[in-house]
């Protein structure tokens, strides 16, 4: 159905049979083959073949003894005989290959100087050499021209201005991109025509992430793909594998909560975002507005030991009000986005959309006279990253009177507010109503956040 070339049939257990749908396979250059190998578990097991004892527990001294009879094996364990081994032993053709390969593109680097840089430069990972000052200047050109958009639309602002200085950037989504807005001007679909930088995967948000996976274990590109958050699940084991194998990958995902709406708690996200943080080597990202997003993007793309997933609104998000030092310390993934004089007595902790409601219970709490300061964490882990120094004049110790406000599962923020603190978050699973409506339901309203810091602060 999806136009592979397939050879049917092959006997798994017949080197001749695979060598000859191998070579079958590579005669195919206009499509992709699957080779269809049937196999027995436990092959030449007297005993075990072909069930499931074999499958969950070693045969056995006495099973092991009788395969190698039934097999003829008489070499002791972990000896392979010297033809055989020959005949696997691919280094001299590897070393042949490698050296036709080094000479080829000598001959090209001479011919063609300026495109074997970039190739290089691609294949190693490298970013462009103006990436760090236009990334800069874009994210500072965002602060000072303020504007009130979803983040999946900043997220799209960023790639129009990121895409532009990253050939290598290859996008995707699960389709979704109408929704994702994970298409730039410069994005062209990939079909008959190889030469695109986008890839219209269909629903399969499994197959995705594995291709992305496969694409940035090559080199040379810097996969991005996208889905609604809550569909992370269909993808979950291909998202555990990018961050095991520590290669860079995006993973954008919109439509981050109960936000969504009247679709329901089928998709709206409630785990998902503490899931994803309690992937090891996953960096994860929040963002609260416009800025943020772009440096999210930002911080993604020049990650290269570990994916990132960046998680983005489908509502609209109020530009927060920055000085050049918030704006340097956004990348640190938690940083003092409002304060008072001297100690607070009260921390507000928010992300994404919810910074807007601790920074209006905040002006609140501050006009009574309170000393309050709000924390925006975009990313639990790039914060947790930064030294001690940092995190403590960020969250200090002694102001243990804490609310962490988010619109996901609660139990994540205590690791930031102890036991002593209190979280706005959710609990259950959504509803389906209005987004605004749901809001309320749930206790994301600036006067609950306000009650719940003054029932700490007493």
């Amino acid at each position: 159905a999806y136009g592979w070339h397939v050879v049917r049939g092959v006997d798994g257990h017949d080197a001749d049979a695979i060598k000859a749908a191998i070579e079958e396979a590579r005669s195919v250059t206009d499509k992709p083959s699957l080779l269809m190998c049937k196999t027995v578990i436990a092959f030449g097991s007297p005993n075990k073949a072909g069930t499931h004892d074999a499958h969950g527990a070693p045969l056995g001294d006495d099973e092991v003894a009788a395969t190698r009879k039934a097999l003829g094996w008489t070499h002791a364990p972990f000896d392979i005989p010297q033809d055989i081994y020959a005949q696997w032993d691919a280094k001299e053709a590897g070393q042949a290959k490698e050296q036709a390969w080094n000479e080829k593109f000598a001959a090209y680097e001479k011919a063609f100087p300026e495109l074997a840089a970039e190739f290089t430069r691609r294949v190693n990972g490298e970013l462009p050499a103006n990436w760090a000052e236009e990334s800069k200047k874009f994210i500072a050109q965002l602060q000072a021209n303020p504007a009130k958009i979803a983040s999946r639309k900043a997220s799209q602002n960023a790639l129009e201005a990121f895409g532009k200085l990253l050939p290598e950037f290859l996008g995707g989504s699960a389709d979704l991109a109408p929704s994702n807005l994970t298409m730039w001007s410069g994005s062209k679909s990939i079909g008959d025509d190889a030469a695109g930088n986008y890839i219209h995967y269909g629903v399969r948000e499994f197959g995705m992430t594995a291709i992305t996976n496969g694409i940035a274990l090559h080199g040379g590109f810097l996969p991005y793909s996208a889905t609604f958050l809550m569909f992370v699940e269909y993808a979950r084991n291909a998202v555990r594998m990018a961050s095991l194998m520590k290669i860079r990958n995006v993973f954008v995902y919109t439509h981050d909560s109960i936000g969504l709406g009247e679709d329901g708690p089928t998709h709206q996200p409630v785990e998902q975002l503490a899931s994803l943080r309690v992937t090891p080597n996953m960096s994860t990202w929040r963002p609260c507005d416009q800025v943020e997003s772009a440096v999210a993007w930002q911080y993604a793309i020049e990650r290269n030991d570990g994916p990132a997933a960046l998680i983005f609104s489908r509502q609209n998000l109020a530009q927060q009000e920055r000085t050049d030092a918030q704006l340097a310390n956004i990348a640190r993934g938690g940083y003092v986005l409002k304060d008072c004089d001297g100690t607070p007595e009260l921390i507000l902790i928010a992300t994404g959309s919810e910074v807007e409601l601790a920074v209006g219970a905040y002006e609140q709490l501050s006009g009574e006279g309170r000393k309050v300061r709000v924390v925006s964490m975009p990313s639990t882990d790039a914060f947790d990253k930064q030294d001690a120094a940092y995190r403590e004049s960020v969250l200090p110790k002694a102001v243990s009177a804490r609310v962490a406000i988010e619109a996901g599962i609660s139990d994540y923020w205590y690791k930031y507010v102890g036991l002593n603190g209190d979280v706005v978050g959710m609990t259950t699973f959504g509803e389906s109503a209005p987004a605004e409506k749901l809001f309320e339901l749930f206790g994301f309203t600036v006067e609950n956040v306000v009650s719940k810091a003054k029932a700490l602060l007493g």
